[in-house]
């Protein structure tokens, strides 16, 4: 049946009219006019060309050949997109200082980096659109390109930006106690290092994807994305491509993996947007893998010099450290890429009691793809730092490097206090984990192997590290620098007349189980079984406004917002359930699914009794009694910038001194995240940020000839920790709840990933120790372990 259906298409006349069905299918894209055979309009796909070169001038394009080839539908460069797009820029008013140039989606005049997109096809398939890609004539001029760190900032290398006269970003002193006067005594050993630390990136399951679609109607973009934060690519969309931020959806649903790498902002996801608003066709960009290699943010690539001061007793005086930070050519927009120095800066040493401390960090700009936010920012570098440094001395004093942890840490019972670098600390347990660990770990037990595989020509080594982890961040990290960021989160729970709960958030679901602890908390809070709770995230239409997830924020955050959300709910069916049964509403509760007398348990009525008579039967109830059996709580923490989770974390390796190998035997992870809600997710979540971390320390780096060119942009060529190098990883729990919430959950989900490195470090050099051999560069590759020992 052919039922009329309503067009209000505002730019023409059909406003109020009725047409036939199929006839409204074949209506033109709000213009009046009817195509036969026409549906939808169909999804286009876009590809992107790259730039070959790390720093090139752009002096044109010869676009012919590529419009000509099938299925093409338009083709844009840098310069097509001046008018419609307005230029991002990645800084921050607190982080002072900090300068980047504007960017744009597309290079317009230099490309600064292998990979940047500097032409876009768009065409009927993906495949049409690559075909023509390949036949774009880019007419680029190579220009000398800055790439490597060390050298940054020296008077011949190529300035990036003109305009800034230099190549440094951003540079930060933190300064506590006299540092100097500390390394000048006779009484204290001082140790000295420099550590590297290769560049590497998230390698997520599934690569960074947008579909985008404009309705010119009314207006309206709705952009698909895989990421993690809706409403910030909410607010800038809309900001940049000239919209009401209320006509633009964002839509983040079961992401295939993130790892802070899907919070950022990318030109070509921009560029994909900003083509669907002037095609008026939905327009779909998935990136290849070669694509995530050379796009997709960087992180780590750092080159610190640090040294330490000890007494003879172990007592750790002094530590001072010089981080340079590699960026790539911009500041990322808009969380920056000053972050990772900053928290290398603030968080460095944060488990022990320091009194003289001093912190350089510069940032510096490279013709290599940018560096930014990337899981645990800063922490592998800062606890490897740190815990490097101690274990060093210990080996130089004489000390066992447990014992020196023992007697440096910040004792378990003088919280709340400040670091030597103005980090607020409370409700931690170093001393606590530590002990955990080494009974966990049979630790004598390992010394005593050890020393006997070492009269066999067994090298194994024992690395340990303290750590603290950032979670829970407030306005302080982000929002107060002016990013659209938001550190509180929504949540909404309504009884529906089924009985059921349907409950949303504004934190977002990348596999880390974040809607199963949502569902959990509202299902225990209110008192339903949790098959009867309904979830959905990831949608600015449909959830509470808030920052999505981050800085392992979902439990902490979210989790507490959904926490009091669900007891406001539950005060209210109670409210009702009292005038109901002519009770005192205090005298009952809610418990599996229906409303009981809290001392008996004896069933009253169910939720689903109780929510027709509101929705049905309003008539049953006092005038003044309005029920609407559905609350909305947000939450953000503020007492402390951030509130942090503390673990103490072990690797046991052997290596083989005759190919450089290192296989990791086993690796402990004692972890206090407060409040545990789900101890599978929490655990499974430190498991896979171990995984990460030992990636780190032995496998993973982007590898960059000296003219910029990223050498090993393959799964073939780029090295991930498989099942078959990964050890056992044993996971225990401290639980010491954050007073900043009624939840008391601190963050887990970075843990792993900041103190695997340097453990593995640690250990590695612990089983090199016999041989006079050592190594701080990351990864530990075969081929640099030989060369420490000498035999290449």
């Amino acid at each position: 049946m052919n039922e009329p259906l309503h067009i209000f298409d505002r730019p023409n006349s059909y406003i109020g009219r009725s047409v036939p069905r199929p006839d409204a299918r074949r209506l033109l894209e709000g213009r009046g006019k009817f195509v036969d055979d026409l549906q939808l309009p169909r999804m286009l796909h876009a590809a992107f060309l790259r730039s070959a070169h790390s720093h090139a001038r752009i002096d044109g394009f010869d676009l012919d050949a590529a419009r000509a080839m099938p299925g093409v539908v338009a083709i844009y460069t840098g310069k097509d997109f001046a008018d419609h797009v307005t230029p991002y820029v990645g800084t921050l008013t607190h982080l002072a200082g900090l300068r980047s140039a504007p960017q744009m989606p597309m290079a317009m005049d230099v490309a600064r980096w292998q990979g940047e997109p500097i032409a876009m096809v768009v065409a009927q398939s993906r495949a049409e659109a690559e075909d023509a890609v390949a036949m774009i004539d880019a007419d680029l001029h190579p220009l000398d390109a800055a790439c490597d760190t060390e050298s940054a900032l020296d008077a011949d290398t190529p300035v990036i930006h003109e305009a800034f006269g230099s190549n440094l970003a951003w540079e930060r002193l933190v300064e506590a106690g006299d540092v100097d006067a500390v390394f000048s005594r006779n009484d204290v050993t001082v140790i000295k290092r420099t550590f590297r630390f290769g560049r590497h990136t998230g390698v997520t399951l599934e690569p960074r994807a947008s579909v985008v679609e404009y309705d010119p109607s009314e207006n309206r973009l709705t952009y698909w994305y895989s990421g993690q934060a809706p409403h910030m690519m909410q607010a800038i969309l809309a900001k940049h491509l000239d919209l009401p931020e209320e006509n633009v959806r964002v839509v983040a649903h079961d992401v295939g993996g993130s790892f802070g790498i899907k919070i950022h902002t990318y030109g070509d996801d921009i560029a994909t947007a900003v083509a669907a608003k002037l095609l008026k066709r939905p327009v779909k960009f998935v990136a290849d893998r070669h694509e995530s290699f050379v796009s997709d943010i960087h992180a780590r690539d750092h080159v610190v010099t640090g040294r330490i001061a000890v007494t003879a007793d172990g007592t750790i005086e002094a530590l001072d450290f010089d981080d340079l930070t590699g960026i790539g050519p911009y500041s990322m927009y808009p969380r920056t890429s000053a972050i990772e120095c900053n928290q290398v800066l603030n968080l460095t040493g944060a488990p022990y009691k320091l009194r003289n401390y001093r912190a350089r960090g510069r940032v510096v700009f490279q013709n290599k793809n940018l560096m930014c936010q990337y899981r645990a920012v800063g922490h592998p570098i800062a606890m490897a730092v740190a815990d490097g440094l101690v274990d060093e001395a210990a080996a130089a004093i004489g000390v066992d490097p447990a014992e020196i942890r023992r007697r440096n840490l910040v004792p378990d019972d003088t919280y709340p206090c400040v670091s030597a670098s103005g980090m607020k600390f409370d409700d931690l347990s170093h001393e606590k984990t530590l002990d955990r660990l080494i009974s966990e770990m049979r630790y004598d037990d390992l010394r005593a192997d050890q020393a006997t595989c070492r009269e066999k020509g067994v090298y194994r080594g024992i690395g340990l590290v303290s750590m603290v982890e950032v979670a829970n961040p407030s306005p302080m990290f982000y929002g107060i620098g002016g990013a659209p960021i938001s550190a509180q989160d929504g949540a909404t729970v309504r009884l529906d007349a089924g009985g059921a709960l349907h409950v949303s958030s504004s934190i977002t679901e990348q596999g880390q189980g974040t809607n199963t602890i949502l569902a959990q908390i509202a299902a225990e809070v209110f008192g339903v079984d949790m098959d009867r709770v309904k979830v959905t995230t990831g949608d600015t239409d449909n959830v509470p406004y808030g920052g999505g997830t981050w800085a392992s924020r979902g439990a902490g955050i979210g989790g507490e917002a959904m926490l009091l959300a669900s007891k406001a709910l539950k005060d209210q069916v109670l409210d009702v359930a009292g005038i109901l049964l002519q009770s005192e509403s205090e005298s009952l509760d809610i418990r599996s699914g229906s409303v009981v007398d809290a001392d008996s348990g004896a069933e009253r009525i169910s939720l689903r009794d109780l929510a027709r008579t509101v929705y049905y039967r309003g008539n049953e109830l006092p005038s003044d009694v309005k029920p609407e059996l559905i609350a909305t709580r947000h939450y953000r923490v503020t007492d402390f910038p951030f509130v942090f989770t503390n673990s103490a974390m072990a690797a046991h390796v052997e290596v083989d001194v005759e190919s450089g190998f290192v296989r990791v035997l086993h690796f402990w992870a004692v972890e206090d995240c407060g409040r545990v809600i789900n101890p599978q997710l929490v655990d499974e979540q430190i498991r896979g940020g171990v995984v990460q971390g030992i990636g780190g320390a032995l496998y993973e780096e982007c590898v960059y000839s000296e003219d910029g060119q990223l050498l090993n942009a393959t799964m073939a060529d780029y090295l991930v920790p498989m099942a078959g190098e990964m050890p056992d990883i044993s996971v225990f729990h401290v639980e010491t709840p954050t007073k900043t919430s009624v939840l008391g959950a601190k963050g887990a989900g970075e843990a792993g990933t900041g103190g695997a490195p340097a453990a593995v470090m640690n250990a590695v050099n612990d089983a090199l120790r016999p041989l006079g051999a050592s190594i701080f560069q990351m990864p530990m590759s075969p081929e640099r372990i030989l060369k420490a020992l000498g035999k290449v």
